[in-house]
């Protein structure tokens, strides 16, 4: 076990086998590319926590929970440095910028993390869907009575 920083949680312990590597890092942050995933107790929301920078972190949901035709379409070059072999390793989530009041929060549905979850692999990737935004309202998926 190790023991991780973080702004929102406190030190959490974290097994090194949680360990996500980016590694080419993510969008604006070439140089970090461990991170854990921590999940927000009983919330569909978590934490993309960078290990080695306390300040680092991300708040993250799973799409799916709110959005139904959400969907994603890996292109070769991203299934071949995820090393993926099977569509269930696979585990998606999306970034959220946070705001106040909560209710205008948004998700970045256009440049989801993609994790295989069977080697710890994840990136960022671009979408070409242009039919999902990088501003997308939170607050419309939840109207519908998912959260």
């Amino acid at each position: 076990m190790m023991q991780v920083e973080t702004s929102y949680l406190g030190t959490v312990k974290s097994s090194e086998d949680d360990i996500l590597l980016f590694a080419g890092g993510l969008p604006g942050f070439l140089e970090e590319k461990e991170f854990v995933l921590l999940p927000f107790e009983q919330s569909h929301f978590f934490l993309l926590q960078s290990v080695h920078s306390k300040h680092l972190a991300f708040i993250c949901a799973d799409p799916f929970v709110f959005w139904d035709d959400y969907e994603v379409k890996l292109d070769d070059a991203s299934v071949e440095q995820l090393a993926v072999q099977e569509e269930e390793e696979v585990a998606i989530f999306v970034i959220l910028t946070i705001e106040q009041p909560f209710s205008a929060t948004t998700a970045n549905l256009r440049a989801p993390i993609i994790i295989n979850s069977k080697n710890k692999r994840a990136k960022q990737v671009m979408l070409d869907a242009y039919k999902f935004s990088p501003k997308t309202a939170l607050s419309k998926a939840a109207s519908k009575e998912r959260c």
